[in-house]
């Protein structure tokens, strides 16, 4: 096969015809042909011997086989494993050999040459999690000092699943001293010897880091030692750490008493690509290199000229290593010899495009002007060495070392660093002209999503450089004289990496990307539990970090570049909506890859030639060759070049994650092997044919190898012509004009992402509704979150008693895959943890006014069946210190230890003699639930707070690695839905319980069906949700036996199948059904649609809401009630609430509110003087003391009367009084 043969695979940037692929168009050249070495007939004919419903169910076992290899969650493990293996070793090595000065202390230096040092940093090596078991448990027979630590065994034990970092350190002592050399050997008379005197080489321990569940570092990885897989939860998946988190604990007061470890998880941040130019317009013309190195970034900008010139009215500016140089000054520092050559490198036609000459010629004159004789050898770099001295930070370097070491530092000659700089002219004034397009932010081609691998390499690099500065100083002190440079380990502190790591996690307070001084938040969160679904859709999303979430621009639409990678309809409503967004179903983040030499090797196997001198200037009909930003080469024909590199893709000779991008306008070839991209897989339509080949079942990574599906990310999807479905491949030919696919997509419904693809009828239903289900319902839904609730203590847990699963199906709930542990489960459905809920048969309808505003009637006879049954376990605990610490107290009778006492505070009888309650025991509110008191008899004992109530489950006593011994009760609830329950649809459809009605009482049908939920009929209208009156019709025919049921989003059964359906089975066609009242057995007139409905019951309980009062506790300065609900608080009655009984004329009712049940009091007000009288003891006539009211201004007591006022005023008035500012108070008598 020649180079010919693949000039048709290659892949169009843009457009000369638009084709179309359903409603949507896009840009396309007519002049290519994709296929690699066939006709578009034999292409064609390869597609008519697949038969369609055949490719339909490969495309199902595909999509099975890439959650099989991939999972939900790999972009989070991958990238923490790329961290372990080479990102840390990296960040270790980027420190270099840190040389150690002495102090230069002149009373310290004693005889002979100052002592120095130097430090260097080898392999690092990270420990699997291990539990150290004291000295008691090692010494006896077979006892181990290290037990393995799961992450079951961090969450009891209220540690951090962490790993020891052991580093290899190399330390060397020396002194330097001058002596005499041969200066005809070496050059200079003198040269500096170094004397060693001491050399250590230790492995250290570094400090700890977190360990991600499910990780190479994590035991559940690795198989038991008899082979067997290590279990856990069934639902699992790992992707994020246990962390100890005690500074969420002092958040709210509600949680003081609750668990205080946490599981934390990466948000994937969106930030700006630094391997490409960027070109902006605003605040002016601008573009900019911008590696990770902020030495090395080089700006040109199109300014405003600052004097008058001959023509033009701006100028180009370079602004390098903290100056500003004139473009031209730099050219000819970089060897260019004329003014031509330098229109010739840029590379535009000045005799045509009057414009760019008037911006060219400006330049020139203003360079002119400034710098006479720059054109002379030498003098450019003379011009601009002195530039560079008058900045803020002028350099030490001489200027060909900077423009060596910092202008382009990857191309190696100043001709080719040149022709880059004119390359960069030359994308400026193309932006200028509109010849192209300024780069946009939001485009995620512009964009990388860093994950755990760079999130904690930015992290770790900050600790180092803190725990080097306090380690050099600690040699500095032994460098002296009289004292001696011991090993490593006595001066590093490890606690400086454990507690800034733990310290990050817990605060959410994570170092900026760009601003050392800064922290950014929202990169980690916790992870939540309700179902598993939520905890799988919290390690699925991207953040995008603004400044400023009022002004974000397009920050918050969809994007084009959105599609088939992140969901346009996972995100939350409120402040961050468009913000924070949720992968896609198929979406995939790429690695790092290693070995560019070896990628390099395959560019020049595929045409591509290396940069030479000579040839840089005349690049003549050739296009570039970039990758990850730099320029690597040129080639001839950009179309084969592309095209057999694709090829090599598709054979796997190349990494299967490389993007590979021709644009033909800008005549270059951009190739990306960064990581951050998101990518997704697509079927390469030409290589369909090979699937007859598969035998069996199959690996996606199978798929892969042989060229039968590809990764494709945003900017090379640019490229292709994606069908939306295998429908479109079979009817392409009948568009017109005939449309010719290059790829196809998986199924549409991958387009959205997790919670959103298991939407029976998401299409049909408003946009916002859906997002409602998504982003709110879906997650805050009561499941089963785990399989192993016994050995587990979360601060709140919700368990539904009968979860099921619903009647349809959708493509995405099918090929999630099944349970890891399946085996003991025969005959489980794909992934049944993420449906939430139960069918109900639900019925439209009023029923007696009960159910308006979205209000539900439920039935009775329902519920104490056990419909919608939950179980909430709420746990406590509380810590005292270990025994063993007891010595090192000042005051032992300040020791607190775990018992029983006689309290004050609460009842304590359900309690036993160690201060725990037993197994079963019934606690309400005020009870004891953990007692401890101090040596000293002050009670420390936690109790019950207001509402709080539950029989216990389990009672766990443990210690942790700081010296604590701690306890967990858990206390178990079951409830039945009861009035004011929030429940929701599928569809957004949310209502709360208003009314439980009799069975007996509600409408029956001719066969005895009752409904169990009555909704409302004008729920419908207005929330244009049709997708739940489909779901129920597609429901009732599931369940008599229909043979439709998929209701996967954009390729649902059309309204006329399934009222043929039901239909067929004998009932109404638009799913009415004739029922009967049960109140008076009379036929009710109309139909009433009835069907089965997926319902899901949401967390927000009336019982954890309900807040009422009589008197209770009031705060000690105003008097007035506490807000706190937990601390039996009050209910604020504000302004406006004021206002509408004022309104209502409800006087009384208003003083009762804010006076008599609030801070009521009274005070003396003298009628006299009207000012306050106080109460104190005073002397009568007779000698006798008397207390009461008096008037100190008019020194009697007649006129003093007593008044009804609120606290707050009278703490006003004494305030006012202490500032000197004294009240009058008019009185009447009433």
């Amino acid at each position: 096969m020649d180079g010919w043969d693949y000039i048709d695979e290659a892949g169009p940037s843009s457009i000369n015809e638009k084709l179309t692929n359903g409603s949507t168009r896009m840009e396309f050249d007519d002049d290519l042909d994709f296929n690699c070495s066939e006709s578009e007939d034999e292409v064609d004919c390869a597609l008519q011997e697949l038969d369609k419903s055949f490719l339909k169910g490969f495309c199902k076992k595909a999509s099975i086989a890439f959650f099989e290899q991939f999972g939900l969650i790999s972009h989070q493990i991958n990238s923490y494993n790329e961290f372990v293996k080479h990102g840390i070793q990296k960040v270790f090595d980027s420190v270099g050999e840190i040389t150690i000065e002495p102090g230069y202390d002149p009373t310290k230096r004693g005889d002979g040459e100052w002592k120095r040092a130097t430090l260097r940093f080898g392999k690092v090596t990270l420990d699997h999690p291990t539990l150290w078991t004291g000295e008691k448990f090692s010494s006896t027979d077979g006892g181990k000092e290290f037990l393995e630590l799961l992450p079951r065994h961090a969450h009891l034990q209220n540690m951090t699943y962490s790993s020891r970092i052991k580093v290899e350190t190399h330390l060397q002592v020396y002194t330097e001293s001058p002596s005499r050399s041969d200066k005809f050997k070496t050059g200079v008379d003198i040269v500096v010897e170094k004397t060693i005197l001491n050399e250590y080489q230790t492995d250290i321990n570094f400090g700890r880091l977190p360990v991600m569940v499910k990780s190479d570092l994590c035991w559940m990885s690795r198989p038991e030692p008899d082979g067997k897989e290590r279990r856990d939860c069934e639902f699992d998946q790992g992707g994020y750490f246990v962390i100890k988190g005690a500074e969420k604990v002092r958040l709210t007061v509600s949680l003081i008493n609750t668990i205080n470890f946490c599981t934390k998880t990466f948000i994937a941040q969106e930030q700006i690509c630094l391997k490409r130019l960027w070109v902006a317009k605003d605040p002016t013309w601008t573009i900019a290199y911008r590696p990770v190195a902020k030495r090395t970034r080089v700006y040109i900008k199109l300014v405003p000229k600052v004097e008058h010139l001959k023509a033009g009215d701006k100028i180009l500016t370079v602004y390098f290593y903290a100056a500003e140089v004139p473009i031209w000054l730099l050219f000819f520092a970089l060897g260019v010899p004329n003014d031509r050559e330098v229109v010739k490198l840029i590379g535009l036609d000045t005799e045509e495009d009057s414009k760019i000459a008037n911006i060219l010629m400006p330049s020139i004159h203003d360079a002119d002007k400034k710098f006479e004789g720059f054109r002379k050898a030498g003098n450019a770099i003379g011009h601009i060495m002195k530039l560079m001295q008058g900045s803020k930070f002028p350099p030490t370097e001489s200027l060909e070392v900077l423009i060596h070491t910092y202008l382009f530092p990857n191309l190696r000659s100043q001709r080719q660093k040149a022709s880059f700089l004119a390359y960069m002219v030359k994308c400026l004034l193309d932006a200028y002209r509109g010849r192209r397009k300024v780069d946009n932010r939001d485009d995620f081609r512009n964009k990388r999503v860093e994950l755990a691998g760079e999130l904690l390499e930015r992290e770790l690099s900050v600790h180092i450089k803190h725990a080097e500065r306090r380690m050099i100083k600690a040699i500095q002190r032994d460098l002296y004289k009289d004292r001696e440079v011991q090993s490593i380990d006595h001066y590093l502190d490890a606690s400086i990496i454990t507690n800034g790591l733990s310290r990050a996690f817990s605060t959410g307070a994570w170092v900026h990307p760009f601003k050392r001084m800064e922290r950014m938040s929202g990169v980690v969160a916790n992870l939540r539990r309700t179902n598993s679904l939520q905890a799988v859709c919290d390690m699925r999303r991207t953040r995008q970090q603004v400044s400023y979430t009022g002004r974000v621009g397009d920050a918050r639409y969809p994007h084009p570049s959105h599609w088939g990678k992140v969901c346009f309809l996972s995100t939350p409503d409120g402040e961050n909506c468009g913000l924070v967004k949720n992968l896609a179903s198929l979406g995939l983040v790429s690695n790092n890859m290693l070995g560019r030499e070896s990628i390099l090797k395959k560019f020049l196997e595929c045409g591509m030639e290396n940069l030479v001198d000579d040839d840089c200037c005349l690049l003549g009909g050739r296009h570039k060759v970039f990758l990850d930003g730099d320029w690597v080469g040129v080639c001839k024909d950009s179309s084969s070049f592309v095209a057999k590199l694709r090829h090599k893709r598709r054979k796997m000779e190349v990494p299967q994650q490389i993007e590979i991008k021709r644009d033909k306008h800008q005549d270059e070839v951009r190739i990306f092997a960064d990581a951050g991209r998101i990518l997704r897989p697509l079927f390469v339509v030409q290589n369909l044919k090979k699937i007859k080949d598969l035998k069996g079942d199959f690996l996606f990574q199978s798929l892969l190898d042989n060229g039968i599906v590809e990764f494709i990310g945003p900017e090379e999807e640019e490229d292709c012509q994606t069908a939306w479905g295998i429908d479109y491949l079979f009817t392409a030919e009948l568009d017109n004009p005939p449309v010719k696919y290059t790829h196809c997509e998986f199924d549409s419904s991958f387009l959205l992402g997790l919670s959103c693809g298991i939407v029976p009828f998401a299409n049909h239903d408003h946009a916002r509704r859906v997002l409602y289900q998504s982003a709110k319902h879906s997650q805050q839904a009561m499941g089963y979150s785990t399989t192993n609730p016994s050995i587990r203590v979360d601060t709140n847990s919700h368990q539904l008693y009968y979860p099921q699963r619903p009647l349809f199906r959708t493509m995405l709930s099918d090929c999630l895959g099944k349970s890891r542990y399946s085996e003991h489960h025969k005959g489980m459905m794909p992934r049944p943890d993420f449906f939430n809920g139960q069918s109900a048969i639900v019925a439209v309808n009023v029923h007696l006014g009960y159910n308006q505003e979205d209000s539900l009637v439920m039935n009775r006879a329902s519920l104490e069946r056990g419909m919608f049954r939950t179980e909430h376990v709420r746990s406590y605990k509380a810590e005292v210190e270990n025994s063993g610490a007891v010595g090192k107290r000042a005051k032992t009778d300040e020791f607190v230890s775990f018992g029983k006492m006689q309290s004050k505070i609460g009842h304590v009888d359900s309690l036993d003699d160690d201060g725990f309650p037993f197994i079963g025991a019934n606690l309400q509110t005020g009870d004891i639930v953990i007692g401890k008191y101090a040596a000293s008899g002050v009670d420390h004992s936690i109790k019950l707070k207001h509402t709080e109530r539950g029989m216990v489950q389990k009672v766990v006593l443990s210690a942790n690695d700081e010296g604590k011994n701690f306890a967990v009760v858990s206390l178990r609830q079951v409830r039945s839905p009861c009035l004011g329950d929030k429940f929701s649809s599928m569809h957004g459809q949310k209502g709360v319980l208003g009314f439980l009605e009799s069975q007996e009482n509600f409408p029956f049908t001719v066969e005895g069906i009752v409904p169990d939920i009555v909704i409302n009929p004008h729920a419908f209208p207005s929330r244009q949700t049709p997708g739940q009156l489909l779901e129920a019709a597609l429901g009732k025919g599931i369940a008599l036996g229909g043979g439709l049921k998929y209701a996967t989003p954009f390729s649902t059964p059309s309204v006329e199948d399934i009222t043929s359906q039901l239909h067929r089975l004998g009932y109404s066609r638009w799913g009415g059904e004739r029922m009967y009242d049960g109140r008076t057995g009379e036929k009710v007139e109309t139909l009433i649609f009835m069907g089965p409905t997926f319902y899901q019951r949401l967390t927000h309980m009336a019982e954890d809401k309900v807040k009422f009062r009589n008197t209770g506790p009031v705060h000690p300065l105003t008097r007035q009630p506490v807000a706190d609900r937990k601390r039996f608080g009050g209910i604020k009655f504000g302004e406006m609430e004021r206002d509408c009984l004022i309104a209502h004329g409800a006087a009384a009712n208003l003083h009762e509110r804010l006076f008599t049940l609030s801070d009521s009091s009274q005070m003396h007000i003298c009628r006299k003087c009207k000012n306050v009288a106080g109460v104190i003891q005073r002397t009568v006539v007779g000698g006798r003391r008397v207390r009461g009211p008096y008037c100190r201004f008019c020194e009697a007591v007649e006129d003093v009367v007593r008044v009804n006022v609120p606290y707050g005023a009278k703490l006003l008035c004494q305030e006012l009084f202490s500032m000197g500012i004294s009240l009058k108070f008019e009185t009447e008598l009433c």
